[in-house]
């Protein structure tokens, strides 16, 4: 008995370490309020790729003789304006805004992790030339400049995407550049260096892993927010075009039913409140995980 105990203890002092996902990986799954993001996410997530099986009705098929109905056996989140079931809507809704947040957050990340990580290891005038593009753009608000992008490519989901896209590459583009400035001064890199390894490879397989924490954590927070901008400029007719649902789009045309039938605008916006609520619990989740200063 006493020495399978004594083995037992052996076994857990002696047993082999973690790997930094690894140990990332499991106090994330120990963060309840990350798990409580992740379920909120997963159902939303679940709801875009369902779709077409779980909506109960077509989103764009509309029934004028029962426009506002509220909620009903028949129509649980009730009928907008010009007769669409709202609850199918909103779940067709989730394809569009998780579609414009992902799709925004990656081409932003690849595009300002690529400048950023060039101006911050070559330096000199290549730096300064990158970052002072990007505080160009940082100086004019995200949103004004998303519409003034919006305006030029034209109305669309897609224009939309690809503008809150361009307006987010600074704020990538800086953390990388940061984060690559912290890291290749390290000795390791040096050494590297001291033994004839090619820049691009330093850059690719030792900078740019080490890199990355910072930024996992920003592009996941980053989505809400590119969520919240998709909406902002649906709201003003500059996303999604009308039949396509989308939750911005949805406030936007029922506004003027809200005192009549505020069910038209409030089921929507609670659509849009757990989604960027789930996107920031994990965010603020993967921070605590990531952190390597929270490790035991």
């Amino acid at each position: 008995m006493a020495e399978a105990a004594l083995e037992a203890e052996l076994t857990e002092i002696y047993r082999e370490p973690m790997t930094l996902w690894q140990d990332a990986l499991r106090r994330l799954l120990r963060n309840k309020l990350a798990i409580a993001g992740m379920v909120i996410l997963a159902v939303f997530l679940l709801s875009a790729i369902l779709a077409s099986w779980i909506a109960p009705y077509d989103p764009v098929v509309q029934e004028l003789v029962c426009r506002r109905e509220p909620p009903s056996r028949e129509h649980l989140l009730g009928i907008d304006e010009v007769g669409r079931d709202v609850l199918s809507r909103i779940i067709f809704g989730a394809r569009s805004s998780l579609q414009v947040g992902l799709g925004s957050v990656s081409f932003a990340i690849i595009i300002g992790a690529l400048l950023g990580a060039v101006a911050g290891y070559l330096g000199g005038w290549v730096d300064n030339g990158v970052m002072r593009l990007m505080d160009i753009m940082l100086a004019f608000p995200s949103l004004l400049l998303a519409i003034a992008i919006v305006s030029i490519l034209g109305p669309g989901l897609m224009n939309m995407l690809y503008a809150i896209a361009i307006v987010s590459i600074p704020l990538y583009a800086r953390i990388v550049r940061a984060s690559v400035l912290s890291v290749k001064e390290q000795d390791y890199i040096l050494a590297a260096r001291a033994i004839g390894v090619p820049p691009r490879r330093i850059l690719l397989h030792n900078i740019m892993p080490n890199a990355l924490t910072p930024l996992i954590v920003q592009g996941t927070l980053g989505i809400a927010t590119a969520i919240l901008d998709a909406a902002g400029l649906s709201f003003l007719g500059l996303g999604a075009q009308p039949p396509t649902p989308e939750w911005g789009a949805m406030l936007g045309q029922g506004r003027g039913s809200i005192f009549s039938a505020p069910h038209i605008v409030f089921f929507p916006g609670l659509a849009m409140m757990f989604t960027v609520l789930g996107f920031n619990l994990l965010g603020d989740g993967l921070r605590d995980a990531l952190d390597p200063r929270l490790r035991l």
